[in-house]
């Protein structure tokens, strides 16, 4: 008896590449369509999220409502490697292509030369995404001087994805403009290529000039924009600490083009970059209801939270001793190593969170203690109790922290001209230069052996920073930032060594508040 013959079924398949967000990482995703004989059946595998298995549903009404045939097949898309967790609506521009081209209803010989990343929405339309930035920074970095892809993704993203040097970027608004692009003879029908057009508006900021007196805080605020330090304001309520909090971004050095591109790679993995707000320093002021979540990241898919938004920038904490006293603690590391890392059962994620932190808060629960005018009601136990909120070692992490006293009525109501912004930015901007000609970095960040080699006081500075640290009992930590801020106030000065004026101005900004 005869074998019976082998059936032969039509199968198709089309392989693009796009990419995937691991934190700050953006690793590659291959996306094999294969399209096969059989019921009709429409399969994503390769560890996809509930919005990734979404875009079969996105998918399927895109190519009808674009008037492509959607194949009566069975369909399987994988997403490669397998082991990596896909999320978000980014490979939907990618699997229907591949479907497109599985089915041979677009040419698919170009398409090895792109990456693609787009949701669509059910018309054909393209949608935003997240990470941008960082998926362009991936591509262009993987390309280690050999033919670059090109990565074609939504308009609204073209911006942001344009700012890294060189990045062949071509925006389109639809499903159907990215299959024209394929299918033109034409050159001019093809999508242009997106060039980088950054915002020529100069950074805006609230201006130094509205505020009137406190010349202490506004010097101490000069001191920490220009070392890069960090600082606690301390005072009763109306006095101004958010004011001035508020105009701190606006006297500090001008952003690097390398600052500007961390900077905007966080807030593009936030989905909250805006190409006018291109080299202008973050400034974050979260509540203090805020979760520890919420301020350092985290979640099931790890996102950045408020400190690395404030990457590069500010991060004010208004009202210090309502936050949460675990919520703080978790600001420690960040503060020393400009780092956080998010672990997990499942998943790990690195951010930058290299900011500069300013916090307000009131002496005690009524907010009185020391007022001229109005009087105190607390008891020493329940200032004690508010103050102690704040650890010691986070208290000790915190370079300067100043009084800022309440205004007298005559001082609030004189019509004065103030300094502006631009002027203490000119000093701070010059003492930054000397910074970078000497170490190569901000004060702040000098280590160890950058504190012996560029911080050495002279022999009347250092005995009375030996004195003093002997009589408050100082940790090593605070000696040594005691001596950066002294570092950064001879730098104001333009002196060659820190002497004493400079030690004994930076003193005056370490007063702890167990000592008042």
């Amino acid at each position: 008896m005869p074998a019976a013959p082998r059936c032969h079924f039509p199968m198709s398949l089309a392989v693009l590449k796009s990419r995937a967000l691991a934190g700050m990482h953006a690793p590659e995703v291959t996306v094999e369509v294969h399209l096969a004989n059989g019921l009709p059946q429409f399969t994503i595998v390769g560890l996809p999220e509930t919005e990734v298995k979404e875009a079969k549903d996105r998918v399927r009404a895109a190519l009808q409502n674009a008037r492509f045939e959607f194949p009566a097949r069975r369909i399987t898309v994988n997403l490669a490697p397998a082991d990596l967790p896909k999320e978000s609506g980014r490979f939907d521009l990618p699997i229907a292509l591949g479907i497109l081209a599985a089915s041979e209803q677009m040419p698919a010989d170009q398409l090895a030369h792109y990456e693609f990343a787009g949701e669509l929405s059910l018309s054909g339309e393209l949608r935003p995404i997240r990470g941008a930035l960082a998926m362009t920074f991936a591509m262009h970095a993987a390309s280690d001087g050999g033919k670059q892809r090109g990565f074609i993704l939504p308009r609204v993203n073209a911006d942001e994805a344009a700012l890294v040097a060189d990045a062949k970027i071509y925006p389109a608004d639809s499903l159907l403009q990215v299959c024209a692009h394929f299918a033109a003879a034409d050159a001019e029908a093809r999508l242009a290529r997106h060039l980088p057009q950054p915002s020529q508006n100069p950074p805006s900021y609230p201006d130094f000039s509205d505020v009137k007196g406190q010349l202490q805080a506004r010097r101490a605020l000069e001191v920490a924009a220009a070392g890069g330090h960090s600082v606690l304001m301390v005072g009763p309520p109306g006095t101004g600490k958010s004011m001035l909090a508020a105009r701190f971004p606006g006297i500090l050095p001008p952003m690097t083009e390398q600052e500007a591109l961390e900077s905007a790679a966080v807030q593009s993995l936030a989905g909250s970059f805006s190409i006018e707000r291109w080299k202008l320093r973050p400034y974050r002021s979260p509540h203090h209801t805020a979760s520890a979540v919420a301020l350092v990241g985290g979640g099931g898919n790890p996102r950045p939270g408020e400190i690395s938004l404030a990457h590069r920038g500010v991060l004010f904490l208004d009202e210090l001793p309502e936050f949460d006293r675990r919520v703080l603690e978790v600001l420690r590391e960040p503060l020393e190593s400009g780092r956080i890392h998010i672990s997990r059962a499942a998943r790990q994620a690195e951010f930058p969170a290299r900011f500069q932190l300013i916090a307000a808060m009131n002496p005690c629960p009524c907010g009185y203690l020391g007022h001229p005018a109005n009087k105190c009601r607390c008891t020493p136990d329940s200032v004690a109790r508010y103050q102690d909120k704040i650890s010691g070692p986070l208290l000790d992490r915190i370079d300067m922290q100043i009084q800022v006293g309440a205004l007298a009525h005559a001082d609030l109501l004189a019509a004065t001209t103030n300094e502006s912004s631009a002027a203490i930015a000119t000093r701070v901007a010059q003492a930054f230069q000397r910074q970078q000609q000497r170490q190569g970095s901000a004060n702040h960040a000098l280590s160890i052996a950058g504190i012996e080699e560029h911080c050495a006081p002279d022999a009347a500075a250092d005995a009375l920073v030996r004195s003093v640290m002997a009589r408050l009992n100082w940790s090593a930590r605070a000696y040594h930032r005691v001596l950066k801020v002294a570092r950064t106030i001879a730098d104001l000065a333009g002196a060659a060594q820190i002497g004493q004026p400079h030690v004994a101005e930076a003193i005056q900004y370490r007063r702890a508040l167990r000592e008042h």
